[in-house]
């Protein structure tokens, strides 16, 4: 861990004040999680709230949920009412924004998850995430692809439209102000 990943004691605080507030303003995203144990598990991996720190300030809202998942981790997600806005206009992955000739984006979406230290939700988990209330009404988000559908040179995206989740294809080399993407931070 870099000594610029870790937190100074107010932004520390008030990170934490945040996720609890948002814990206890959506109790139906995790009923079978106290903020006790969340923060227990904070305290236990402090290096993690610097990943958090970065999913609030590009627009994220993380909160922990409960993906269903046979497992003793805590999971935080991207729970903003749409693509975070801190993380739009992003190719797929590395090697599509290589390929790229004129006009590339900044970066891609699997580097900016890997450099926030997060993952990039899966089409199962996106679609739980939607069973929580209402997430890309206007914009998209970026899920991962299957490695099949990868080499093939495409990429998976995913929105919620007429109360339905949607999952399209594009090249992985698009990219759309409207589109970013959500990640997961296992703890």
């Amino acid at each position: 861990m870099c000594p610029d990943q870790i937190l100074n004691t107010a932004d520390r605080h008030a990170l934490l004040l945040q996720l609890e507030t948002r814990f206890h303003q959506h109790p139906e995203r995790h009923s079978h999680v106290s903020w006790n144990v969340v923060l227990e598990r904070l305290n236990n991996h402090p290096e993690k709230l610097w990943s958090l720190g970065r999913m609030e300030d590009t627009g994220g809202e993380p909160d922990v949920v409960d993906l269903g998942l046979a497992t003793e981790q805590i999971l935080f997600v991207d729970c903003s009412a749409e693509s975070p806005a801190g993380r739009r206009s992003l190719c797929y992955d590395q090697a599509a924004l290589m390929s790229r000739r004129q006009s590339k984006p900044a970066s891609s979406a699997v580097e900016v998850a890997r450099m926030m230290g997060i993952d990039l939700l899966s089409e199962s988990q996106y679609r739980q995430l939607q069973t929580w209330g209402e997430f890309d009404l206007r914009t998209s988000s970026w899920v991962l692809t299957p490695a099949a559908i990868r080499r093939l040179g495409g990429a998976l995206f995913c929105d919620c439209r007429y109360a339905t989740v949607f999952v399209y294809h594009n090249g992985a080399e698009s990219y759309f102000a409207s589109r970013g993407f959500r990640g997961v931070l296992r703890i």
